[in-house]
């Protein structure tokens, strides 16, 4: 971007000069021109043509962000009118439909969880993100705090981390015992083909992003002030945890993801098309009625990975790398 300077004033604004209209005078003193019959300094007269450029680039910048956002709504929009469609098949028919939003931090689960339930029928779903456990959750089955949040017919519920905290996140920050870990992985798979056997459908969607696109994300919400709440101490340390999660992350998609209860990989560094392709992921989980033809339901193979894909490229990276990356 141009800046003015002292130096370009002379010509700039040199007698007979267009620029600043007519009302300017002959230059007597070096220092300030004369506007209007006021005397003006120039390093005023520059700071505020700096400052203005600034405002006009500044504006430009958020008219085009504003263009983009505009863009992605309309091409989200058909989409979330067909998760209306499938809501109204499941209330139709009975069923019931777990999605569970799981990965790193700052992967983009939160605002996937807005877009998706967007235009959706609030009678008919409920976002769950359970805190840390009381004490008399505690004592119980570690699997009854989220039976008892679980659908009736007709009903989604999103999982906003669920029970897969104790694959992941517990054992590395030393919430759980190793037993408590072993417990849960040996049986976290027969407690799920359990319900689905009954009929509940259930998604598992696992956002991953790089540790380059993670760190960029933390310091948004270090710097804005609208985002900052959304920084915990646990998201200060998951950069330097980065390798323990990632063993965690393969260990749990190798003992946990089955044909019956299978995984899907999101690549989240594009928060939009992730969104998009989320939203296919689950519209193609339910044979509806209506469903637009027209539309594209073909989840896009960079974006969407099937669980044993994503544990087949992790163990190349580890044959490469000499560890997994991500």
């Amino acid at each position: 971007m141009m800046r003015f300077s002292l130096l370009r004033i002379p010509q700039l604004f040199s007698p007979g000069s267009a620029g600043l209209g007519e009302s300017m005078n002959t230059v007597k003193n070096p220092e300030a021109v004369e506007i209007d019959g006021k005397q003006i300094k120039l390093v005023e007269l520059i700071e505020k043509l700096n400052k203005l450029q600034e405002d006009n680039e500044r504006l430009k910048h958020e008219e085009s962000k504003g263009a983009k956002r505009y863009r992605q709504a309309l091409e989200l929009e058909p989409y979330e009118a067909e998760l209306i469609k499938m809501q109204n098949h499941l209330e139709k028919h009975h069923r019931r439909m777990i999605i569970l939003f799981e990965g790193r931090d700052a992967a983009g689960k939160g605002g996937a969880i807005r877009r998706v339930t967007h235009y959706m029928n609030e009678r008919h779903y409920r976002v769950v993100a359970l805190g840390k456990p009381s004490e008399v959750q505690r004592s119980e089955w570690f699997f009854q705090k989220y039976i008892s949040q679980f659908p009736r017919g007709g009903e989604v519920v999103l999982f906003d981390r669920s029970w897969y905290n104790r694959a992941m996140v517990e054992p590395v920050f030393g919430f759980c015992t190793d037993e408590e870990h072993r417990n849960f992985m040996r049986g976290v798979v027969g407690f799920e083909k359990d319900f689905v056997r009954q009929g509940t459908i259930l998604i598992k969607l696992y956002f991953s992003v790089t540790r380059k696109e993670q760190e960029k994300r933390f310091e948004i919400r270090k710097t804005n002030p609208l985002k900052h709440w959304k920084l915990s101490e646990v998201d200060l340390q998951a950069q330097e945890l980065w390798d323990e999660f990632t063993v965690r992350k393969f260990e749990m998609l190798k003992r946990t993801h089955t044909s019956e209860t299978p995984w899907t990989v999101i690549r989240a560094d594009a928060k939009h098309r992730a969104r998009v392709n989320i939203i296919r992921v689950i519209l193609n989980s339910v044979d509806y009625e209506e469903r637009n033809i027209e539309l594209d339901f073909v989840p896009e193979e960079d974006v969407v990975v099937s669980g044993a894909r994503e544990l087949e490229l992790m163990r190349q990276q580890r044959i490469k790398a000499g560890k997994f990356v991500g």
